[in-house]
C-alpha cells in the first residue's frame, strides 16, 4: 500500500536565535492506520504536527518535505502557500487542536461555529450544517446535542469543548485527522467512547490518524506505527507493537514503564467495554 503522507527530514528552525527546534523528524503514513506521537511535554510532538500543516508562527522556518499523496500524484505541504494549505487543512487533513478553550471564539454559539466548518468545506446549506452539528455530537456521545449547541465557549466545560472538537472532525470524514491529546480532558469512560469513534472512522472511512499523546496506554490500543520524540528529536520510530514489546532506547523504555502505570484506569474502560460489546 503506498503511503498517504511521507514526511522525510523535517527540520523547524527558530530564525530569531537560529536555533533548530525539530532535528530531522521522518514517518510514513498509510491509509486507515494510526500513527503513534509520543514523548513528554516539549518534547517536539505538536510542533512537528504544525510545522507539516503550516501552522507555526512566522518567526518558525520548515525544511524537508512533507508529500501529501492524492492517488495521482504528490504535494509538498511545505512549498504551498497558505490558501492551499487552508483548503487541504479544511477538506482533506483535520487537526484537533490540544487547547480546546482557546480553539473556539467566545462571542460565538458552538453550534454555529461547528456549523461554518460543514458550510465552507461541505458546500452545503445552514439547516444541513445545524444537522450535521447534532449527529456530530450524537456520534460522541454528548449529553443533550441541541442544548450544547446553542451554548457559548464560556459555558462548557474544557472535556465537552474537546469533544465538539473530535465530533467536527470525525463528521468531516478527512483523509488524515492529527489529533493534538484529543483525550487529555476527558474522563477514562469518554476517553473510551472517543478512541472506539476513531477506529469506527478507520474502518470504514480508511481514515489515517495521526495521534499525539503522553498517554501510552490510549496510543498503545490505536497505533500501528510510533514515534518517540526527545527534546525535538526522534529517538525510535517502527511498528508499535514491536516498540511497545521491545522498546530499543532507554528513553522509551523509561515512557513504556512510567506512561503504562499511570493508564490503568482507561485499560480497564476499555476491557469494559469490550466486554459489554
Amino acid at each position: 500500500m503506498s503511503n498517504l503522507l511521507t514526511v522525510r527530514n523535517l527540520k523547524v528552525t527558530d530564525l530569531r536565535t537560529q536555533a533548530e527546534i525539530i532535528h530531522g523528524v521522518s514517518f510514513e503514513l498509510k491509509k486507515n492506520s494510526c500513527l503513534g506521537i509520543v514523548g513528554e511535554s516539549g518534547s517536539g510532538k505538536s510542533m512537528t504536527a504544525k510545522a507539516i500543516l503550516g501552522l507555526t508562527n512566522p518567526w518558525l522556518c520548515s525544511e524537508g518535505t512533507a508529500e501529501l499523496s492524492d492517488g495521482h500524484g504528490v504535494l509538498d505541504l511545505l512549498q504551498q502557500d497558505e490558501s492551499t494549505l487552508r483548503s487541504i487543512r479544511g477538506q482533506r487533513i483535520c487537526m484537533i487542536l490540544q487547547d480546546a478553550m482557546s480553539a473556539f471564539d467566545p462571542l460565538e454559539r458552538i453550534g454555529s461555529q461547528m456549523s461554518e466548518t460543514f458550510i465552507e468545506n461541505k458546500g452545503i446549506c445552514r439547516s444541513e450544517a445545524m444537522n450535521m452539528v447534532v449527529e456530530a455530537l450524537q456520534m460522541i456521545n454528548m449529553p443533550e446535542p441541541e442544548q450544547v449547541l446553542k451554548k457559548y465557549s464560556h459555558q462548557l466545560s474544557g472535556g465537552m469543548l474537546q469533544r465538539c472538537m473530535v465530533a467536527t472532525a470525525l463528521a468531516m470524514k478527512p483523509d488524515i485527522i492529527v489529533a493534538d491529546e484529543p483525550t487529555t480532558a476527558l474522563d477514562s469512560i469518554n476517553q473510551r467512547l472517543v478512541v472506539e469513534e476513531f477506529k469506527l472512522l478507520r474502518q470504514e472511512m480508511g481514515t489515517a490518524l495521526i495521534f499525539i499523546s503522553h498517554d501510552l496506554g490510549v496510543v498503545q490500543h490505536l497505533a500501528d506505527q510510533l514515534l518517540v520524540m526527545r527534546c525535538g528529536e526522534p529517538v525510535e520510530y517502527g511498528e508499535a507493537r514491536s516498540i511497545f514489546k521491545t522498546p530499543q532506547h532507554e528513553y522509551t523504555k523509561y515512557l513504556i514503564d512510567s506512561r503504562l502505570e499511570m493508564s490503568k484506569s482507561f485499560q480497564k474502560a476499555m476491557k469494559r467495554g469490550e466486554v459489554s460489546a
